[in-house]
């Protein structure tokens, strides 16, 4: 009776999980629809890296590295130079998911004060993100009205992680590594990771609306 128990309880946790983290039900749209979006998209996102100042940028700063981008091109941080920068994990058939309209509507208010939001679409969890950039981008420009620059899919924890995340945890420590999609990592004006959330603080959290704007007025 023992273990057919504790196989109930196991059963349940893993139903509830499951259901947390559903899938999102992407709206429909003809060939022609999809494609345009697909090109406001990536006319929205071409990002050209700065150079570096004369001895290099400094020690510790996150603009050396630069990611692919989701619908080509690259996503260089050194284009963000003098902004703050949040990094976020994103996955598209999660319970989190909607957390994108947030995220967009931070942007929206805050990036003539310098800020800019990242997205970095992880399949890292559960397999929560499409595999095709195309339909990542899609799912993200219909359903959220998503602008602000996306990089292409890529692992987040691990040995496997990308260079940002690796920079990450080197700077905020196990902080930085993402327990699930929708984690943030606050990257402040200098280049340099100041501060890290968990999937559950929300894109208008208190804490995270204080820390950015910490940062938009240092």
């Amino acid at each position: 009776m023992r273990r057919i128990a504790i196989g109930v309880l196991v059963g349940a946790a893993m139903t509830a999980v499951t259901a947390a983290c559903s899938a999102q039900e992407t709206k429909t749209m003809s060939a022609e629809e999809s494609a345009a979006l697909i090109e406001a998209v990536r006319a929205n996102q071409q990002l050209e890296a700065k150079a570096a100042p004369e001895g290099g940028w400094a020690e510790g700063s996150v603009y050396p590295i630069t990611m692919d981008g989701l619908l080509g091109g690259q996503v260089p941080m050194s284009a963000f130079e003098g902004k703050a920068v949040l990094l976020v994990n994103t996955a598209s058939k999660c319970g989190y998911t909607p957390q994108y309209e947030g995220l967009q509507a931070l942007y929206e208010a805050k990036k003539d004060e310098g800020l800019v939001v990242v997205g970095v679409p992880s399949g890292d969890f559960m397999g929560q993100e499409f595999g095709e950039a195309e339909d990542i981008a899609e799912f993200c420009a219909l359903n959220f009205g998503v602008t602000f620059p996306m990089a292409a899919k890529d692992h987040v924890k691990g040995d496997k992680a990308g260079e940002i995340y690796k920079w990450a945890e080197a700077h905020l420590g196990e902080a930085a590594v993402p327990k699930w999609n929708f984690h943030k990592v606050l990257i402040g004006k200098d280049g340099m990771a100041k501060a890290a959330f968990p999937t559950k603080t929300a894109p208008d959290a208190p804490e995270l609306a204080q820390a950015i704007d910490a940062e938009l007025n240092s």
